[in-house]
Parts: structure tokens; sequence; C-alpha cells
């Protein structure tokens, strides 16, 4: 091969040697690589060459003769690269024809996107849903990870039990049973990937029994909707009152099964009243139903204990969910669903099925932090900085917003916000507010129901701010001018 404006070789057109000239700069390096390596990166260079749509579809290449010698490297060497390469269909070659770059081949995309939900160009994001990252325990996590890997067995690093390490399943089962009253039979609980996973196998056994229809809180998560659609399951929405979830609402939906957060309604901040938990339960036993526990935020309840768990108090009629995406990180995709005697073995052959179980060492290390105390250490860590930081949001609303009205109980990561009416109407402040770079969510985008007071109501999210950014944030939210009209 010839670099450009060297002497055209005979049978080389011209549309050949443009297009070699292009890939020349990605051979050229064959040729400083160390002796035993430059059969791996003559190939390694061809195939990007052809992949790029350097060395184009249809282009006669040089003789392994010409080629290596413009390369300094064997003869022999080119030829097995030409042979392997045709072996794998980047390159053709017939006797006596030479050699030619495959058509079967088409240019590689681009680089990998990162489709990761991000805030780009906003001051100060107040969405829900996301804790604050830079609490991560850094150092306890990288301890227990070397501690982990310096005494797990080898056979511990194949295929693991599908509900989770044993280890893992017992950490979390003492956890639950003491944080948050489940009843939390370790052959019961299977570690997933997150509250997401566990309500998508959830949603993929009930269609197997022939469920097409589950409930949900409206106002609630949208995520649930879409996790059951992926299994064939639709969503009814079911709405709440100032005690929880509606029950006339839901017997009349005809539904066997619905999903609930008990312990801090998403995005209402309600807490189910003990009368309607009964009720709640009364329900499922009736119908012979299933009630979904999305115990999201559970364990961070800032006037108070927080509340038990519904699962204590009828195991087999409430399936369990929860994560450590607002305890450590979301990142980890690490959570657990303890889940009815009835339904569980469905459960665990539908998840050996969908990914053959979690990383084990990712497991591992959760096993110990666990068991060794760092995750209670982190819950109270935790604990201090969401506390001071809704306070900050609430002395900030209250200054610059007065009369807003904070429902809800004092726990997890949002709150509800009502401003007052000068303040509407909602689509306009929303637009406000994103032209002063300030990222809100309105209560009416997570449910059908429509307020008609006029009034502005926020879920205003505050566990990854700052107190100096949340008393920013909400100053610039007001330096909006309202509607005056």
């Amino acid at each position: 091969m010839t670099p450009s404006g060297t002497n055209p070789r005979p049978g080389v057109g011209e549309g050949d040697r443009e297009s070699i000239s292009a890939a020349w700069e990605l051979l050229l390096p064959v040729a400083s690589a160390p002796a035993r390596g430059r059969g791996r990166a003559l190939q390694s260079a061809l195939r990007e060459a052809v992949r790029s749509g350097r060395l184009a579809p249809g282009t006669r290449l040089p003789s392994s003769r010409e080629l290596a010698a413009d390369l300094g490297v064997s003869r022999g060497l080119v030829t097995e690269a030409y042979e392997q390469l045709t072996a794998e269909s980047y390159l053709r070659s017939g006797r006596g024809a030479g050699t030619w770059v495959s058509g079967a081949v088409r240019a590689a995309a681009g680089g990998a996107r990162d489709l990761a939900p991000r805030a780009r160009g906003v001051r100060v994001d107040f969405r829900p849903g996301t804790p604050d990252l830079s609490l991560f325990p850094r150092s306890a996590w990288a301890a227990a990870h070397r501690s982990v890997l310096g005494r797990l067995p080898h056979h511990a690093l194949g295929y693991p039990d599908p509900r989770g390490l044993p280890e893992l399943r017992n950490a979390l089962a003492a956890l639950l049973t003491r944080r948050r009253g489940v009843v939390a039979d370790p052959e019961r609980l299977l570690v997933c990937s997150g509250v997401a996973q566990a309500t998508t196998l959830l949603g993929f056994v009930l269609h197997g029994r022939g469920v097409r229809t589950v409930g949900v809180e409206d106002p609630g998560s949208p995520e649930h909707t879409a996790l059951f659609a992926s299994a064939g399951v639709a969503t009814a929405p079911v709405p709440l009152d100032d005690e929880g979830l509606a029950l006339e609402p839901l017997v009349r939906s005809g539904v066997r099964a619905v999903v609930t957060t008990p312990a801090h309604q998403f995005p209402t901040g309600v807490a189910y009243s003990a009368a309607r938990r009964s009720r709640l339960l009364e329900w499922a036993r009736e119908v012979d139903g299933l009630v979904v526990e999305d115990d999201y935020d559970g364990d961070f309840r800032y006037d108070r204990a927080p509340v038990g768990a519904l699962q204590g108090l009828d195991p087999e009629h409430v399936a369990y969910t929860g994560s450590v995406s607002k305890s450590l990180a979301p990142g980890l995709r690490l959570g657990w669903l303890v889940a009815p005697a009835s339904m569980t073995d469905e459960l665990v052959d539908r998840k050996r099925t969908m990914d053959l179980g979690n990383p084990a060492l990712d497991q591992a290390v959760l096993a110990d932090f666990v068991t060794g105390g760092g995750y209670d250490r982190q819950l109270r860590r935790c604990q201090r900085a969401y506390r001071e930081r809704r306070d900050a949001l609430t002395r900030a609303l209250a200054e610059h917003f007065p009369g807003t009205e904070v429902s809800g109980i004092a726990a997890g990561l949002h709150i509800i916000a009502r401003l007052p009416e000068r303040w509407g109407p909602e689509k306009e402040f929303a637009a406000r507010a994103a032209d002063a770079g300030i990222a809100v969510r309105l209560l009416r985008d997570h449910g059908t129901q429509r307020p008609t007071d006029g009034c502005v109501r926020l879920v205003l999210g505050y566990a990854h701010l700052a107190p100096a950014d949340i008393a920013r944030g909400v100053r610039a939210l007001a330096g909006s001018r309202p509607n005056t009209g």
C-alpha cells in the first residue's frame, strides 16, 4: 500500500487508491507494533478501516506482497490477515482475482450515547426522586468490597441462586424485620434489580395467572403503568382521599391486585391511616387478591418513628418491595421482593429466565455492608441530612411564597406545596420556572385528577440539594413574575 501522492500500482483503480490512502493512517501503526502482536494489530486495523467506511465496499486491496513491503512485515502475516478477514466476511477473494472489501459490512454507528436522565441547562432541579449521591459511603463501600474479594470462595462467582446469595437474603431479612416490621422469610425473599424489576416480575406472574388489570394509586408513580405494561398487564387508576387509597372506587374497579405506597404515599405524602390499612387487607382477603407494597422511602420519617410495613399484618396477601436506591444509590440496581408463599416459586422461575440472578459480587458487598452496621450508619446520616433539607425548603417557601400550604407527613425526599392562587395558572407558572432555569414537577403530572381552584400544586424534591441551593432555587422561583391579572 502506498500513501497519498505515490505512484499507483497496476490493477488498482483511482477510487481504490483514494480509499486505500484514507485508511493508511489506521494501518501505519502496525509497523511499530511489537513483533508478536503485529498480526492481531493488522487484522484489527483492517476491520476498523472497513467498519468505519475508510475502506469502501468494492475496494481492491494491494497484494499481500505489496502490503507487506509497505508495512515492513512478513508476507505470511498479511496473507494470514487477509484469510482471517475473508472468513469473517470483511473481505472477499477469488483465485487470481485479488482481494476486495466485502459489501456485507456497513459502516459502524457513532460513539455510545448516554441516555441516563440528566438535568441539562437547569440552575436548580426540584424534581423528586433523587437522593444525594454525594452521600454515598465510598470509603466504607470500598472497604467492604476489598474484604469480600479477599474471602469470597471461587464457587461464589458462578451463577447464583436466582433469589440471591443466601448471606444477602439472610441479612436483608433480619434488616427488614428489625427496621420495617416485615415478616421476612429468607426463603421467600428475592434480590432484584430495584423495585422496577420486582414490579415487572409480579406483573409476569399475575399475567400468567390470568390477571389483565392491576389497580394503581391516582395520583401515583407513572413508572408502575409502564412496568406492568411490559408484562402485558394494564393499570386502572384508583383515587386517593385523606386516609389513603379510596376503597369504594377500588371495589368498583373489579381488580384483584393493587399497587400501594402506604408508609408515605407518592406523591401526595399521605400515610395510610390504621383504619384504611385494615380495610385494604380485608378487601384483599375477600377477593383473594394481592396488595403490592412499594416501600420506596419508608426508612425516612422526621417527626416520629416510621410506621411499620403493611406486609407485616398479612404476609400472604401483600408482596413487599424496596431497594437501596434512596438510601445508597439507584445506580447499584439492588432491591428486594418479599413474596407470598403461594407466589414464590413462580417468581423464582421468572427471575431465573429473566437474568439468571443479580451480580454475585455486588450482592456479597451489600451483605457485608448490612451485617457490619454500615447500612444503619448510612441511614442515620441520610436521615439527618434530609431532615435539614426539608426544613430548609419549608422555611424558604414560607419566606418567598407566604400562604403556601405544605401537605403530607414529614417524611421521605419530597413535599407537596400548594401555592396561593395568585401564582397560577399552573402551566404559566411552570413556564416561568423553566425560563428562570428552575426545574419543577406539577402534582397534576402524576395522575388524572385536575383540581379547579386555580392554585399551583408542586411536587418538590429536596434530598439531592444543599440547603443553600434550595434557598437560591426558591428565591429564583419567587422572582418569576406571577399572574396578577
